[in-house]
């Protein structure tokens, strides 16, 4: 691990943490995924599916920029939804995002639609 290199600190779903590098511009759902931690992400970043959700670390809520109306959406229908749910798709990693806290949402799946 590099000394200018960017850190996600996540804990999976059964409590572990993992500090995981990352490279600047990359999602962190990608940075997640590509170190082999269980995450769905089934869309693969298309903001499709809610399969990437994650709980933001409380000191960095407040440093994310605000979600857009797809994200929201998406949220809308995804399962164990918090204040600080976000998908973890439309997080980018920047400089200002180095040492981000996240958690693995425990299930994933969108709800379905009553129809």
């Amino acid at each position: 691990m590099s000394d200018d290199a960017l850190y996600i600190h996540v804990t999976d779903q059964h409590g572990k943490r993992h500090t995981l590098e990352a490279l600047e511009g990359f999602r962190v759902m990608e940075v997640i995924r590509d170190w082999g931690l269980d995450i769905k992400a089934e869309c693969g970043g298309a903001c499709a599916c809610g399969t990437c959700h994650v709980y933001v670390g409380e000191d960095w809520t407040e440093k994310l920029y605000e979600p857009q109306d797809e994200e929201i959406d998406q949220l809308d229908v995804t399962f164990h939804v918090e204040d600080n749910s976000r998908l973890s798709c439309q997080l980018i990693m920047t400089p200002e995002l180095n040492g981000l806290e996240v958690t693995l949402a425990p299930d994933t799946q969108r709800a379905s639609v009553a129809a």
